[in-house]
C-alpha cells in the first residue's frame, strides 16, 4: 500500500491528471491528454539509470522495454546506451533539466522526437523478486511531458502474483499456465519481460 501511495504521489507532483492502468494492476499513471502516441514519430530510449547494486539490471530492464513497447508499433523506437558518446556529448541530467531549448539540442544530436528516461529505483533478485522503475517520456520539441509511470513490483505481494497470472494466460498454451507463472517468480529474465509488458500497456 505504502509503495502505491509513493508512485501516485510521484504523478500529482507532476501536476498532471492520472489515468487508471488498463493491465490488472489497479496502479495509475499519467499521460497528456492531448498526447496521440502514433503521431510522436521517432522516440529514444535511453538506458535506464541503475540504482540497484545489480549493475546489468538496467541494460537487461531497457531492453525488454525496447521489446515490448516495439510491439505496440505506436512509434519508432531505439536504444540508446549509457555510454553512447551522442549521448554524453550532450551532458544531460534528464531528472532536473526542464528547459525545452535543451530538449530541442536532444532532437538534434540524437535525432528524434521524444526521448523515455528512467530509472530502476529498486532491485532484488533474492529472498524474492522486486523491481520498482521510474520512468518518464518527454517531448522534444517543446519538453512536454508525454507519459510518466513509476511502480513496484513484488512476487511477495499477492496483488503482484494476481497480474503474473493474467499476464501469463495471455502467453501461454492452455495447460502449461501454472508452470509458466511459477517461473516467472524466480526467473529474473522472465520477471523483467512481465514487468517490461505491463509498464508498455501504459502508453
Amino acid at each position: 500500500m505504502k509503495k502505491t501511495i509513493i508512485a501516485v504521489l510521484f504523478i500529482f507532483t507532476c501536476g498532471c491528471s492520472i489515468y487508471r492502468s488498463p493491465v490488472p494492476s489497479g496502479d495509475y499513471y499519467y499521460l497528456h491528454p492531448d498526447a496521440d502516441m502514433s503521431e510522436v514519430g521517432k522516440v529514444v530510449l535511453i538506458e535506464l539509470k541503475n540504482k540497484s547494486s545489480y549493475p546489468q539490471i538496467s541494460m537487461d530492464v531497457t531492453n525488454s522495454l525496447f521489446e515490448e513497447i516495439q510491439k505496440k508499433q505506436y512509434f519508432s523506437v531505439r536504444v540508446v546506451p549509457e555510454d553512447d558518446p551522442a549521448l554524453r556529448s550532450l551532458a544531460m541530467d534528464f531528472d532536473a533539466v526542464n528547459d525545452p531549448d535543451k530538449y530541442l539540442a536532444v532532437a538534434k544530436t540524437l535525432q528524434c522526437d521524444a526521448v523515455i528516461v528512467g530509472q530502476v529505483i529498486e532491485y532484488t533478485p533474492f529472498p524474492h523478486l522486486s523491481l520498482g522503475l521510474r520512468m518518464r517520456m518527454i517531448r522534444c520539441i517543446d519538453g512536454e511531458l508525454l507519459w510518466a509511470y513509476e511502480q513496484v513490483w513484488d512476487t511477495a505481494d499477492k496483488k503482484t502474483v494476481y497480474r503474473i497470472k493474467k499476464y501469463q494466460e495471455t502467453q501461454s498454451c492452455k495447460g502449461s499456465e501454472k508452470v509458466e507463472e511459477q517461473l516467472i517468480t524466480v526467473s529474473s529474465i522472465k520477471f523483467v519481460k512481465f514487468v517490461a509488458y505491463e509498464v508498455a500497456s501504459t502508453f
